[in-house]
């Protein structure tokens, strides 16, 4: 799976977490780009990526993500 791919899906993932069909994902995007972006959303989001892409993150992978560029890095890692 591209890079590319994995992008789109997480941009899925992000508007039907926040529904918002206009929201744009970028590599740079993190929390405070995103005003309903919290803690519990936080979670939310990671549970929808492990489940879309049939992994499991530790919580040190996740603590570490400092934006979405680097969450599809990290997704990308574990699908190869």
């Amino acid at each position: 799976m591209s890079r590319e791919e994995i992008f789109e899906r997480i941009t899925r993932i992000f508007r039907e977490e926040f529904d918002d069909e206009s929201l744009v994902i970028v590599d740079e995007t993190n929390a405070g780009d995103i005003e309903d972006w919290d803690s519990l959303a936080h979670v939310e989001l990671v549970l929808s990526m492990e489940k879309e892409f049939g992994l499991k993150f530790n919580i040190k992978e996740v603590g570490e993500l400092a934006n979405v560029g680097e969450m599809a890095d990290l997704i990308m890692r574990k699908l190869a």
